[in-house]
């Protein structure tokens, strides 16, 4: 009996340890890179040449002269952490013909295995620096990403088109940029200008972080208008367009964008900028953008956006959000968004002022300039209030934590929006913003505004365009230095809480409701021509294409309890074809329960007839003033004298 009990306890023994030694173990380590330090880079500035004349097949030569102070290990690092994307989308994909030499031989280089960004080099005895050349191919259709070349015009960033060593600060790294355009075409850059020889641009020696922020616009027409005539800080809208014609600006639409300067100025008391420069491209060639840098910003938007005027009043608010981010966001940058190199990972956790806050300034701003009038600016903020009354995702997802979108998702298509989120402290947080601002009128009758804080948080240093950082503290004691409140309590609730419904205090407190009427506002109406869509997400909870495709189905509508999908397309409504005028007189006549709305519709190769259960007829938003209620919206809208 001994025996057999040796031998049976042997078994697991030896089992056990066979399955020991089978297991994986870690490989060896990715090297090490160099931790930035806050010295300049010894070796001297990098010789940067763009060649963009290659506008044919949109591709960018690069060119760069990397001087180096010592042999040995060396890592050289592609942007990735972008500012203003608050996400790592540096286009690396689009880099391609990496050669590097030193003293005319090659010098190989090693991609790091798990900072994709960076690659390795050796640096050979006897060098004084390396000799870098690659392409920067641009997407040449949409599909591949934002086109940023046109036979007519072009957007530079410098991110795209320069390699830099790891072991600095980026504003420790010198360099001298040049660009050489195709022949006649004329640019805008808040960079300075050192020399032009013909189509060959050479601009003044600037840190890497002042580089990256500082983009081109260039194109074969282009106008440059100035908006602060006489300034001692100049304004300047750079425009580029597909046509000669687009660039043609009547003296009262120059006027407004100049108006936007001067209520700017009256908004924050003060400007952070040597000169501004807005470029502007009217194009439906080139991708359009809406970007911001501290002394400039990339805009993009349709090409008849000066030649149809009364049809543009949608999306008009962009300068004036991304003019505001000259003092928010760029200026005022919420510490753990300030990174020392554009490879060091950001952490968002504050965009609710960077973007928030100015989504509302935008909004509001282009009502007291004139780019929108006042009822436009009524309109778009119902439509904004609507959307996140209705967003059902806010019962399980607080918008704070919606400030980690641009990391997770990178704006890619979601599959249902109005449940899963994306990026709402943008829209949700103006909300927060009105509602603050109402507040601080109404417990102060009418003495104190957020324009007070604006003054107070963003106005300091005057002239100063370092970045001065803040944390969540320091908004709540400016605000509490404007009007005394518990307002750690107020921004808690309403960034971390779960509604129901949005936070629409503002509205009420501002003298108007929300409410939905069966027609639209013109607004809404524009707003639709625009996207090319028909929205019905307030009555059957979808928004179809112009072919009757569905963009988009609210979680939990009509249209989701039927079972219908993205892609699904509607093609007959009530047995014949399908029409959008059609498809509405169906959910007006659906009112009687005894006549669904009755589709045939088709998904992939499947078709199928729904009928949708809805008796709440055509839904649009729009704001109702209250009766005897202080209009105080109407005097947040109103220009400042």
């Amino acid at each position: 009996m001994k025996s057999l009990f040796v031998a049976v306890a042997l078994v697991p023994l030896i089992s056990l340890s066979g399955l020991a030694h089978a297991q994986p173990m870690p490989g060896p380590a990715a090297p090490q890179i160099e931790a930035a330090r806050d010295v300049p880079y010894e070796a001297g500035p990098i010789k940067l040449a763009v060649d963009a004349t290659d506008n044919d097949r949109r591709i960018f030569s690069v060119h760069q002269i990397l001087p180096v102070s010592a042999a040995g290990p060396l890592t050289l690092f592609y942007p990735a952490w972008l500012p203003g994307n608050h996400a790592p989308r540096g286009p690396i994909e689009q880099l391609a013909g990496l050669m590097i030499t030193a003293d005319g031989q090659p010098v190989a280089w090693t991609r790091d295995p798990v900072n994709v960004y960076a690659f390795h080099v050796t640096v050979p005895a006897g060098a004084k620096a390396l000799d870098i050349r690659f392409q920067f191919l641009s997407p040449t259709d949409r599909s591949m990403g934002r086109v940023v070349v046109t036979p007519e015009m072009l957007n530079l960033q410098w991110n795209a088109v320069a390699l830099y060593p790891a072991g600095y600060y980026a504003r420790q790294i010198m360099v001298e940029p040049t660009l050489r355009l195709p022949e006649g075409w004329q640019l805008g850059t808040a960079l300075e200008t050192a020399s032009r020889e013909g189509d060959l641009v050479r601009f003044k020696p600037v840190g890497l972080d002042t580089l990256v922020d500082s983009p081109i616009f260039a194109g074969r027409y282009y106008r440059q208008i100035d908006l602060d005539p006489g300034a001692a800080v100049p304004v300047r809208l750079n425009i580029v367009a597909d046509r000669p014609g687009h660039l043609e600006a009547t003296p009262e639409q120059i006027g407004v964008h100049r108006t936007l300067v001067k209520q700017a100025y009256k908004l924050f008391g003060s400007h952070h900028y040597d000169h501004y420069d807005f470029l502007l491209a009217l194009s439906d060639k080139m991708s359009g953008i809406g970007l911001e840098h501290q002394r400039s910003s990339e805009n993009g938007v349709r090409p008849t956006y000066f030649t149809e005027w009364d049809k543009s009043a949608v999306g008009r608010d962009l300068l004036a959000h991304e003019f505001t981010h000259s003092w928010n966001g760029k200026f005022r940058r919420g510490e753990d968004l300030w990174t020392e190199t554009f490879n060091t990972p950001m952490r968002n956790s504050l965009l609710w002022v960077y973007e928030g806050q100015t989504q509302y300034w935008g909004n509001v701003l282009a009502a007291r300039s004139g780019l929108q009038t006042k009822q436009q600016g009524l309109e778009s903020l119902a439509m904004t209030a609507a959307t996140f009354d209705n967003r059902v995702g806010r019962a399980w997802r607080a918008m704070s934590d919606t400030t980690n979108d641009p990391i997770m998702t990178a704006r890619r298509p979601i599959s249902w929006r109005s449940w899963q989120r994306s990026e709402d402290y943008y829209s949700e947080g103006q909300l927060i913003w009105l509602d603050a601002d109402t507040l601080i009128r109404e417990l102060s009758g009418g003495r104190r505004s957020l324009d007070d804080f604006a003054k107070a948080f963003f106005g300091v240093d005057n002239g100063s365009y370092v970045p001065k950082t803040y944390r969540f503290e320091d908004v709540v004691a400016t605000l509490n230095g404007v009007q005394p409140y518990d307002w750690t309590t107020f921004l808690k609730t309403r960034l971390d809480g779960n509604g129901p419904g949005a936070p629409l205090d503002g509205l009420t407190r501002g003298g108007y409701r929300l409410v939905y009427t069966s027609k639209p506002t013109d607004f809404f109406k524009a707003s639709e021509a625009r996207r090319k869509s028909v929205d019905l997400t307030y009555s059957i909870g979808v928004v179809l294409d112009k072919d009757g495709a569905m963009a988009d189905v609210a979680w939990d509508g009509p249209a989701f309890r039927a079972g219908l999908i993205q892609g699904t397309q509607i093609v007959a409504v009530g047995g014949v074809a399908y029409d959008a005028d059609l498809l509405k007189a169906a959910i007006t006549a659906a009112t009687d329960p005894a006549k669904p709305v009755e589709l045939l519709v088709k998904s992939g190769d499947r078709y199928r007839t729904v009928k949708l259960t809805y008796q709440g007829g055509l839904r649009y938003p729009r704001l109702e003033p209250i009766l005897g209620a202080p209009a105080r919206l109407d005097d947040i809208y109103t220009a400042r004298k």
